[in-house]
């Protein structure tokens, strides 16, 4: 048993990326991965922030940045401070067509910016809350919309089209020699007291994610 679920843990991921919002610190007018949640973080004065919508592989290092400059200037500088308030900019990029939910497209008008006028101690996720409503959420917590886009979804895993799926020849075949491992190793436990199929059943299932995780591996090797 330990054997299966070492090769469950070992199987190469078969998304291609995730479809979700990630969330851009401006500090310095070029846009770095964010180290808070938007629910956490709390910007000071002058801060810009951005928002983006994509399909992306890894979130720190290939995640799509906001295509509009963190500018502070250019979005808040024609808003007047006030005494008490603290000024946000923030850049929501809606994302391109591509990376859009099956029916559904991005907004238009996109990227766009706005400027937030709040209390010096609020949040991210309260400062796009004054700018971009309607904002859903998923019972963890993570941003899943922004102004109503997208409407269904949240975080999900995007398969890769580009990698080679088994034939169904190929599956029938490595179906069929792992069953017949099973079998194998059921007959040649069965002369000894207190053995069983669940040995050869355990096996068999090892030898199809063998094969699946072989497969797997020797396409990306392919690509490389």
């Amino acid at each position: 048993m330990g054997l299966v679920l070492a090769l469950f843990a070992a199987s190469p991921a078969l998304a291609a990326g995730y479809r979700y919002w990630s969330f851009w610190d401006g500090a310095g007018g070029s846009w770095a991965y964010a180290t808070q949640g938007p629910s956490t973080a709390r910007p000071a004065d002058g801060a810009v922030l951005g928002f983006r919508f994509s399909v992306s592989k890894d979130a720190a290092a290939e995640a799509a940045r906001p295509r509009a400059a963190a500018d502070f200037e250019a979005v808040c500088g024609g808003t007047a401070p006030a005494e008490g308030k603290k000024r946000v900019a923030l850049v929501v990029d809606f994302g391109v067509p591509e990376d859009a939910p099956a029916g559904e497209a991005p907004p238009q008008g996109s990227p766009r910016t706005a400027c937030a006028q709040l209390a010096p101690a609020a949040t991210a996720a309260e400062a796009l809350a004054e700018v971009a409503k309607p904002l859903r959420y998923n019972g963890a917590a993570l941003l899943c919309g922004i102004s109503g886009y997208p409407k269904t979804g949240c975080g999900e895993p995007i398969e890769d089209a580009a990698q080679p799926k088994p034939s169904a020849s190929a599956a029938a075949s490595a179906a069929a020699a792992a069953s017949a491992s099973a079998s194998a190793a059921a007959d040649a436990g069965s002369d000894s007291p207190g053995s069983g199929p669940s040995a050869g059943l355990f096996l068999g299932v090892a030898a199809v994610l063998a094969l699946g995780a072989a497969a797997v591996w020797q396409s990306r090797r392919r690509r490389r």
